[in-house]
């Protein structure tokens, strides 16, 4: 017969895995008509755009474009500097165990390298690595007992968990949109490069709606009509808000922003400048911390009963620390000497993280390609180095058992030739840490009576504790009670029993 129970209902935010790939991405172009015969490459650079990506029962399938800039030596006789932009589609479909339609997958996809082949003067080969890494999440409704009616002497062990309970997934689109005005010497002949990054991330929660701000940092790189190299650089901001019921200051939100579209190109209607328009869509996921006492075991002295448990795994203990490395440096780079830096392609890499009593000791690099060239010179070339970096990030509360989800950003950059020729580098990297625990909690969520137990004719009897044991234990196994095995013992503190200490264990009769 089934126990009646009071019930609580409770949303998880269960974490079903996380998978890491790599994707190559691999197609021909031909050069466009306008555009001169290729020679040799100067530069290859890709900014990734993700379009959909659709969960199905074991895989998942992500559909983007990588936008990509091809700077080269064209194969005429000033041999100038020319450049084409190309898009380059894919849609990967990756086997995912455990994963479900309906679930959530939050994904981080970057450009590991990409590089430009010529086959002949009309016709290149762009490949790119992708770096993925996805994590999949299950959003369940779980419905788990509180009280327990209908049997007076039913024993309760219960514990307290502190979890981070999901209160809502939400999303939007923001879109970075601005007319960048070059100078007015400049006549635009065409975009060479394209950066875009997201910079200054901010949240706000207010009136059940969470305000997500950040700035769009664009960096283009064009030539004129009479052959110079220019460098322009702006700031958009963005803006946008996601309804989000019940979330209060107190909650813990994560926000991810992923772009779907890019569009430049020069502006038709207004000279000297370049139209930007960029689509990024923003996703929060919202947590608040959750108290809970959950029955973890219980039994009758008099009744016979069965349950059914389920073992859930969430988190506990999350949380996001932002943090800036700030990164000196002073290199000789021979081959750049004297010349202009146009341009810096900045990569940074975590190479090894390791937990340091409340804090995490970073190892990485930072991949920098240099485009320079004579400042009265239409040649360009390129070089890149490896700075290596350490810094520690102050986390309060981490264990080693902690699970860390670092991302990197690239937020003030400068680089200046000094005049020994020396480069002064000055790069700040910001971390966003998020750390958490998984947690594993055992819930009962349905009880069954069977037939009475006959009673026992004894009334006390002694027992010797073994190893392992607890007062919960010996009084489960023998249908007494904690509180009864304490009192006629005297024991005050349960929890400090000694192995081989005798027991007398009041029984019912």
């Amino acid at each position: 017969m089934l126990v009646e129970a009071n019930k609580e209902t409770l949303c998880i935010n269960q974490i079903i895995g996380q998978k890491t790939d790599a994707a190559i991405i691999e197609e021909d172009f031909v050069v466009p008509d306008i555009k001169p015969d290729i020679l040799n490459t100067i530069s290859t650079s890709g900014t990734v755009c993700i379009y959909k990506k659709e969960i199905m029962d074991g895989k998942i399938k992500i559909e983007g474009s990588i936008n990509a800039y091809v700077i080269y030596i064209a194969d005429d006789d000033e041999s100038q500097i020319r450049s084409m932009n190309t898009s380059l589609d894919f849609s990967q479909t990756l086997d995912f165990k455990d994963l479900k339609v309906g679930m959530t997958v939050q994904s981080n996809i970057g450009i590991k390298s990409i590089e430009c082949r010529v086959l002949n003067g009309r016709k290149i080969n762009v490949r790119a690595i992708l770096d993925i890494d996805l994590k999949a999440y299950s959003n369940e409704e779980l419905e788990f007992m509180k009280e327990i009616q209908d049997i007076p002497d039913i024993q309760l062990l219960q514990e307290n968990f502190t979890i981070n309970s999901l209160l809502g997934i939400g999303n939007t689109k923001v879109y970075a949109k601005d007319t960048v005005v070059i100078d007015n010497i400049d006549e635009l002949a065409e975009i060479m490069k394209v950066n875009v990054e997201i910079q200054n991330q901010e949240t706000k929660i207010s009136y059940n709606k969470i305000l997500i701000k950040a700035e769009q940092a664009i960096k283009i790189m064009y030539l004129t009509t009479d052959n110079r190299v220019c460098t322009k650089k702006a700031i958009i901001p963005i803006m946008g808000f996601i309804d989000m019921q019940d979330v209060t200051d107190e909650s813990i939100c994560n926000v991810k922003y992923e772009i779907k579209n890019i569009l430049i190109k020069p502006n038709s209607i207004e000279e000297h400048s370049i139209y930007v328009e960029i689509e990024n869509e923003v996703t929060a996921a919202v947590y608040q911390n959750k108290e809970l006492n959950i029955i973890q075991d219980l039994y009758s002295p008099s009744t016979n009963l069965t349950y059914k448990q389920k073992i859930i795994k969430t988190m506990s203990q999350k949380n996001t620390i932002k943090d800036i490395c700030p990164i000196r440096e002073s290199q000789a780079i021979p081959e750049i000497g004297s010349s202009k830096i146009y341009d810096v392609d900045i990569k940074p890499y975590i190479t090894n993280q390791t937990i340091i009593s409340d804090r995490i000791s970073y190892k990485g690099e930072i991949e920098l390609k240099f485009i320079y060239g004579m400042e009265n010179s239409i040649k360009l070339e390129a070089k890149t180095i490896i700075v290596p970096f350490e810094y520690n990030v102050n986390t309060p509360g981490i264990t080693n058992n902690s699970k860390i989800d670092t991302q990197l950003e690239i937020g003030m950059q400068d680089f200046v030739i000094m005049p020994d020729q020396n480069i002064d580098i000055k790069i700040d990297v910001q971390f966003i840490v998020d750390t958490f625990k998984n947690e594993e909690i055992s819930v009962i969520q349905e009880i069954n009576t069977n037939e009475n137990r006959e009673n026992e004719r004894y009334s006390v009897i002694i027992y010797f504790i073994k190893p392992g044991d607890t007062l919960w234990k010996i009084a489960k196994r023998f249908r007494s009670t904690v509180e009864a095995i304490s009192t006629l013992n005297g024991i005050e503190n349960e929890n400090n029993l000694q192995i081989g200490e005798q027991l007398f264990i009041p029984m019912s009769i």
